[in-house]
């Protein structure tokens, strides 16, 4: 309505009506004088309201709720962004110390005779926009980084046969895979794996891959379908101590 209004009175012949389209579009870029110490007090002041609101929330309604969908009660973890978005059937598992944003979908096939699982370690960072969907199992390491809108795909939720497909079918049960992401494993921004993969120990996946099949420990990986670039030196046990 408001649109429409504007392009009226901006295509308007009348003298009136083009006075007050610049009127408004004068009122419209009405600014105010900006003085950095009294405004950027306010910033700051604006800041830590709305940082402990969050703070409140989080702990005492986010995440009571998420951990009452786990099948254990992990400890220090740190939910942020509200709450993330959980579909179907699910048995999730989480271990200590973990960082896990609610701008999260995680979903567990609803077609199988088995209920899905979910297993995360200890010390796992979830970023915002991850895809979990959980076909039968899906494993995830200690100290594990899943960075922004990385995808792990379980199961493709349709089946291959178009005319299945039309009628609204599920997928078949061999069309889900389990996917298992070892230790110290690094998926950037934007990574893909697919079902029936295993991601080895230390092995880093780069921005955009997609992981069809099986990447050996501490290598680092890139590509689509994602191959293996090179070998990581990875420090050992002996140099650590």
């Amino acid at each position: 309505m408001l649109d429409s209004l504007k392009t009226r009175l901006k295509n308007s012949d009348s003298a009136a009506g083009r006075r007050l389209f610049y009127l408004l579009k004068f009122i419209r870029g009405l600014e105010v004088p900006v003085y950095k110490p009294i405004h950027g007090f306010f910033y700051l002041l604006h800041k830590m309201l709305t940082g402990a609101i969050a703070t409140l929330v989080r702990v005492l309604y986010w995440t009571p709720l998420f951990k009452s969908q786990l099948a254990n009660t992990p400890g220090k973890l740190y939910l942020y962004c509200g709450m993330p978005l959980l579909l179907g059937p699910l048995k999730m598992t989480m271990g200590d110390g973990c960082r896990l944003s609610g701008q999260t979908t995680i979903s567990g096939r609803a077609s199988g005779a088995k209920k899905p699982e979910l297993v995360i370690g200890n010390n796992v960072g979830i970023s915002w926009q991850n895809e979990i969907f959980v076909g039968d199992r899906i494993e995830i390491g200690d100290n594990v980084r899943l960075a922004v809108k990385v995808r792990l795909v379980g199961y493709p939720g349709h089946p291959i046969d178009p005319v299945a497909r039309a009628r609204g079918e599920s997928d078949s049960d061999d069309q889900v895979g389990t996917i298992r992401i070892e230790n110290d494993v690094w998926l950037a921004a934007g990574v893909t794996v697919m079902g029936d993969v295993t991601i080895g120990t230390g092995t880093i996946v780069a921005t955009g891959s997609v992981v069809t099949r099986d990447l050996p420990p501490g290598v680092l990986a890139g590509g689509v379908p994602a191959k293996v670039i090179k070998p990581l030196e990875l420090p050992s046990e002996n140099n650590n101590g």
